[in-house]
């Protein structure tokens, strides 16, 4: 392991986090302007066999996947190959049914589409089958008019991009991350694993069950917001999302449960679900790798600096019509929000359920990546990862 000195707070913070029991296993790296200075993991990757978490573990990071997958996208723009701000339809004539003939690119990006859930059950059979898979959110009827709301597009999200991204590229997202970004800059970062990588990925371990009678936590404030100010509506918002939760038939739970990754014996774990490289939830990677995917974001080793600061402005921000707390989006990119609770107001990146981090931050130099096993069942994934980042922040300030 390797913490630069001017961190030890960071590694006294991820050291109590396994000593009290919070961790089963994890990795956490920070990038300081271009320099790794950050580097570290403990516990087990595998609980059932006593495995060990190594230097080059890599784990299922779930939504974390959304920002790479934007990134794909949004080189393709910049070859001029896709206009972010031109309809769907004009790559992909099918998606103009059910009436979103208006409805962009950016849209999609930014969670404004409406079409947050798949009607239609997806059978395993299709897991694999991405194109199979947009194609019956093509036929689909937006459940809000597109543009004038925003909802988290959980699973959607990466089969509506990863199909615009196929008809104007001819590959998948998982074959341009290999072969534009984590081949020519060796990142540990995969969006469908190889064999060998499913292999050593670290098992998670499902979240415990709340006591009976508990509610999901409430978010943490937001940069650049009071605790008053952010918690407006916070106690009418969590009783929503505590309803929609336990209603099978809710949009919350028909966005974040078809594709169904609980019909595969294991879930996530499921060799399937690792290989099939969803473009939502699919990135199978180490902390270095996706803190060095931050990293040479901000460096302007994937995108332009013009690009990335057009695609990190804030497209929407305010209640979430599918999680009902506040969110924040550019396109594809979190924002600080209640969703995306960050110390700094100039962070982006994206968060992943059950706890997982990428971020990064250009004003202070830093690209971050938090990955771990152990599934939090918290609204806001956990405060693992916003405690390490708070100590990287912390570390800033006394330098």
């Amino acid at each position: 392991m390797h913490c630069d000195p001017r961190f030890a707070r960071v590694r006294e913070v991820f050291e109590r986090q396994f000593a009290d029991g919070e961790e089963l296993g994890a990795g956490f790296a920070v990038h300081l302007d271009g320099e790794l200075v950050v580097d570290l993991w403990d516990g087990l990757a595998d609980r059932r066999t006593g495995r060990a978490w190594e230097r080059d573990t890599p784990a299922f990071a779930y939504s974390c996947t959304k920002a790479i997958t934007a990134a794909v996208l949004l080189r393709l723009a910049e070859q001029g190959l896709v206009d972010v701000s031109a309809p769907v339809a004009d790559v992909w004539p099918e998606f103009a049914a059910g009436g979103k003939r208006s409805v962009t690119v950016a849209h999609l990006l930014s969670h404004q589409a409406g079409l947050p859930a798949i009607d239609d059950r997806v059978p395993v059979e299709e897991f694999e089958d991405h194109p199979a898979i947009a194609a019956r959110l093509a036929r689909q009827e937006p459940v809000w008019e597109p543009g004038t709301a925003h909802g988290y597009h959980a699973l959607t999200y990466g089969f509506l991009i990863g199909e615009v991204v196929r008809r104007v590229s001819g590959k998948s997202v998982g074959d341009l991350v290999a072969a534009e970004i984590a081949g020519p800059l060796h990142l540990d970062l995969w969006v469908g694993a190889p064999d060998d990588v499913v292999a050593r990925a670290a098992r998670l371990k499902a979240a415990d069950r709340p006591a009976p009678g508990t509610r999901p936590a409430t978010p943490a404030a937001p940069a650049g917001r009071t605790p008053a100010a952010a918690g407006e509506g916070v106690p009418d918002l969590m009783a929503e999302m505590a309803r929609a939760a336990l209603d099978p038939g809710s949009l919350m739970n028909r966005a974040l449960g078809n594709p169904g990754m609980h019909l595969l014996e294991g879930g996530a774990n499921n060799p399937v679900i690792l290989r099939a490289g969803w473009p939502a939830a699919g990135v199978v990677t180490t902390a270095r790798g996706l803190a060095g995917f931050y990293r040479a974001l901000i460096a302007g080793e994937i995108l332009r600096p013009e690009t990335l600061r057009d695609a990190t402005r804030r497209r929407v921000d305010g209640p979430d019509r599918v999680l009902f707390v506040q969110s924040s989006f550019g396109l594809g990119f979190m924002r600080p929000s209640m969703m995306f609770p960050m110390p700094s107001a100039t962070a982006f990146g994206h968060s992943g359920m059950g706890g997982s981090l990428g971020m990064g931050d250009p004003e202070h130099g830093l690209g971050i990546g938090y990955i771990m096993n152990r599934m939090s069942n918290t609204a806001t994934g956990g405060l693992r990862a916003l405690n390490l980042v708070q100590a990287v922040y912390d570390s800033l300030k006394s330098l």
